[in-house]
């Protein structure tokens, strides 16, 4: 039986932490929350030399041990609870080699919770460029520890980094400052009170939100002779703490580390200059957005087409070839479409996932989070409000998630209310499919008319964030400062691994996600739409053929007849045609009716719900696109998806909360359902007013 051991890989924002976890884990990683709280945690398995396994949980990036928000407060508690199944054998630290000095603070704090602390020194293939040079056999004397210098993108010194895990024993765990020396009155009392617990510990338990064992922050006050000092106290006491431990790793870089600033080449700079232009800056992130809107279009066409022909190809080949009944039917009508629904769109959601990553690899997105951070202020939302809103292009879910570092808790409280009207990836399914229905082909320059409608809904639901986060802002009152504090990364080439890694890992998660939500709706449908009770549905044949009888229909058109008149009375069409009314005016039908309802379950049913409703008891298997465009609205005429039910339809989707998942995990971060039904009452006839206002003025 293998040996396994844990491995917590911690480290400063932006130091390739994500890149030394893909390098080690490869794609043996899955992603989740941390029971209990929605803060993401990753973790994967790495294989490491004479039989033994580690298991490799990648923490929240944290700049210090001393918390200001709930993920930085995930790596405390980790660290301070030796019986948590996931507590580290090893700690491993990743730092930039081009911000050694202020990444190994993090390093000395873990390394005095007398832990066995592996110092990973990352991006050693920028050395020669910025004129870096490192003693490493000084650096581990004086550090007591031992360091990797790797490079990820050159996939250099991963297997010296898996040895040196594997003989995490032989780690010094010495502490790196004595705490005492910050004040040896107070600390030498506290371990009088406390004797067997580690006095590192029991500061931080004493200056964080955090406990650990049976110790809590309540037992300090509990004893007679030893009270806790005040949060001033504390404070002071913090920044002593600080400023020994640089002095400690001053000491350590004076001859550890030398830099000739002469051979640095300071072309960040020079891009700064451009791409953090007060106008320029905009422009550029403007063309930036036109081109990605472009290639997924262009790009997805051809691999689209081929999906979309592969599932008419087996739905068909299924009817065919297994035998007549329920089960036949269940798949070729029910499964394979509503699959369908959703596979056909992996190819434009992976160009999607695949543009976001290079801007964040490249370093460009934090530019553009600076950049935006000009423009939300006078919309009354902090800066970092904005990381939220462009998450949100890929999810809401955890997009409200990372709300959890804007401090101010109003300003948190909007940023959430407000990320939903961001368009994220769910809704993709839907704008792509109506878009190339209603808009045409034709080019504006070289920009298509239907790529510019997309990125015109991104920039709708977007402005109209901003705009909903201006009207709370007067309705809540808010009146706090808050300051916007992000650190730009040096720029880089993104790392293919990386980027792949992400492209995958997103992706699958999305397409299994969404999947097994299509899958179990497609079959629930299917049946819905299969089997019904009363007159009108048991004697569907005898009145069709009663009622067309003066007509000379052939074969195929009667059975289609007979088909739309069963589907009609069927379980699914009562209950679509109780609903007509209501969203008659907004030009849509009872089956459109129904797909608007069932994608409250996920938005990107409503593809699939479409093409599973549309298959029943039909014999013409054809694409998705085609059965959609073949549909006759009965009460204007002309096709169902014309351009005025079109843009209506898009609207609703840009507008509408439609996402139970987003619901629940807005309940959960502001802890009450007061705000999730608010939201949900009010996106809804929002979105219901303006798809009525577009579909009456251009019908």
């Amino acid at each position: 039986m293998s040996k396994q051991i844990n491995v917590a890989l911690i480290g400063n924002p932006n130091t390739g932490k994500t890149s030394v976890f893909n390098a080690l884990t490869g794609l043996n990683q899955k992603v989740g929350n941390y029971p209990g709280i929605t803060v993401e945690k990753k973790e994967g398995v790495c294989k490491l030399s004479r039989g033994v396994k580690a298991h490799i949980i990648d923490l929240p990036g944290t700049y210090s041990l001393n918390a200001s928000s709930l993920d930085e407060n995930v790596v405390i508690e980790l660290l301070l609870n030796q019986n948590d199944k996931d507590f580290p054998d090893i700690a491993v630290v990743v730092t930039d080699v081009e911000n050694l000095k202020r990444n190994l603070l993090l390093f000395t704090q873990i390394k005095d919770l007398q832990i066995p602390t592996l110092l990973v020194i990352n991006m050693a293939d920028r050395m020669k460029y910025k004129g870096i040079s490192l003693d490493i056999d000084y650096l581990e004397e004086q550090l007591e520890t031992k360091i990797a210098l790797i490079s990820t993108r050159k996939n250099e010194g991963i297997d010296h980094l898996k040895s040196l895990i594997t003989s995490y024993k032989d780690i010094s765990i010495k502490p790196c400052i004595d705490i005492k020396s910050i004040e040896p009155k107070y600390f030498e009392n506290l371990q009088k009170v406390f004797p067997n617990q580690l006095l590192y510990k029991l500061w931080l338990v004493i200056t964080q939100d955090v406990n650990f064992g049976k110790t809590n922050r309540k037992d300090f006050d509990a004893v007679e002779d030893f009270k806790t000092k005040s949060a001033s106290d504390l404070k002071r006491l913090q920044q002593k703490e600080t400023i020994k431990r640089y002095q400690f790793i001053n000491n350590a870089l004076k001859l550890g580390q030398q830099i000739d600033t002469s051979q640095a080449k300071d072309l960040r700079s020079k891009l700064d200059r451009v791409l953090m232009h007060k106008v320029w800056g905009y422009v550029i992130f403007f063309l930036i957005l036109l081109l990605i809107f472009q290639a997924i279009y262009d790009w997805a066409s051809i691999p689209m087409d081929l999906i979309d022909s592969a599932f008419a190809t087996l739905s068909e080949w299924t009817e065919n070839v297994l035998p007549p009944g329920a089960f036949t039917d269940l798949l070729s009508e029910g499964i394979i479409p509503g699959l369908g629904g959703i596979v056909i769109f992996i190819p434009q959601i992976a160009f999607l996932f695949l543009f976001i990553a290079v801007l964040e690899e490249s370093g460009y997105m934090s530019r553009v989070v600076f950049l935006m951070d000009r423009v939300m202020r006078r919309f009354g939302l902090s800066g970092k409000s904005v990381v939220p809103l462009i998450s949100g292009t890929a999810c809401a879910i955890p997009a409200i998630m990372a709300t959890r570092n804007i401090e101010n808790w109003k300003e948190r409280l909007i940023t959430i209310l407000v990320t939903p009207f961001t368009t994220c990836s769910a809704r993709l399914p839907v704008y792509l499919i109506i878009i190339s229905l209603v808009i045409p082909e034709g080019r504006f320059f070289v920009l298509s008319y239907q790529a510019l409608t997309l990125m015109l809904l991104y920039l709708i639901g977007f402005g109209t964030a901003v705009l909903s986060a201006y009207v709370l802002n007067k309705l809540l009152k808010i009146k706090s400062k808050s300051f916007f504090v992000v650190e730009m990364p040096n720029y880089k080439l993104p790392l293919f691994k990386n980027v792949a890694f992400t492209v995958i890992e997103k992706t699958k998660a999305f397409v299994f996600g969404a999947g097994k939500i299509i899958l179990a709706i497609s079959i629930i449908l299917w049946f819905l739409a299969s089997y019904g009770i009363g007159e009108n549905f048991n004697n569907a044949e005898q009145i069709i053929k009663t009622e067309y009888a003066s007509e000379n229909l052939n074969e195929n058109e009667l059975q289609n007849k007979i088909a739309s008149h069963k589907l009609e009375y069927s379980f699914i069409g009562v209950v679509g045609r109780s609903i007509e009314p209501i969203i008659r005016p907004l030009g849509y039908d009872w089956k459109i009716g129904i797909a608007i309802v069932s994608s409250f379950a996920a938005r990107e049913v409503f593809v699939g719900t479409l093409a599973t409703i549309y298959s029943v008891g039909s014999d013409d298997e054809e694409t998705i696109k085609n059965r959609m465009a073949g549909e006759v609205n009965p009460f204007f005429g002309g096709a169902l998806f014309n351009f005025a039910s079109g843009i209506s339809l898009l609207l609703f989707y840009a507008f509408a909360m439609q996402c139970m998942s987003t619901l629940a995990i807005v309940k959960k971060e502001t802890n009450s359902w007061k705000w999730p039904v608010l939201q949900l009452v009010i996106m809804t006839i929002f979105a219901y007013l303006i798809a009525l206002l577009a579909f009456q003025l251009l019908k």
